[in-house]
């Protein structure tokens, strides 16, 4: 029996954002970004990354850290899943090809970092009220609001989750 089993591949994918300047250099263009908390995978957010990973050659997907999906006010008890579990379950994903993270409220100081060639987000953020669009706009880039194909939410989730557990205690 192997007791050192390599990380997978995927796990490289994963990258600090003070390191995220020398990684991109090395990715080819158009870069793709996008954001957000991915806290519990579901189809529509692997629809969703596919598709954005589709509008260019790379796609760095940025999450928000736990402490930020505290202050988004999602509910009780979020994230399920903290960050380092979330940022491996984004990387086995193909389409995805760097992930790291941010701590503040919204990703402009690491949108700019990375001067994406294109910046995405999910059908629910018109193209003018996504955060870096102006700039993103402003250098040349293309910004995108992909809708929803699939109506499946993490929030509907736990509630259904929730919903099911207090069925159960009666």
């Amino acid at each position: 029996m192997m007791s050192n089993w390599p990380l997978p591949a995927f796990e490289h994918k994963i990258c600090p954002p003070e390191e995220l300047a020398a990684r991109i250099t090395a990715l080819p263009r158009p870069l793709v970004f996008t954001n957000g908390c991915f806290d519990i995978l579901h189809r529509g957010h692997v629809t969703y990354l596919a598709q954005a990973r589709e509008t260019g050659a790379a796609l760095v997907l940025a999450l928000n850290t736990d402490a930020s999906v505290r202050r988004q006010g999602k509910g009780s008890g979020r994230p399920v899943n903290m960050l380092e579990n979330r940022a491996a379950v984004a990387a086995a994903l193909a389409c995805v090809d760097v992930v790291t993270w941010f701590d503040d409220d919204t990703p402009a100081a690491l949108i700019e970092r990375v001067k994406p060639d294109i910046l995405v987000k999910g059908g629910d953020w018109p193209v003018e009220k996504i955060v870096g669009a102006q700039e993103t706009l402003a250098r040349g880039g293309k910004v995108y609001s992909i809708p929803f194909l699939h109506q499946t939410s993490t929030t509907q989730t736990l509630e259904k989750i929730r919903a099911a557990e207090g069925a159960g205690q009666k």
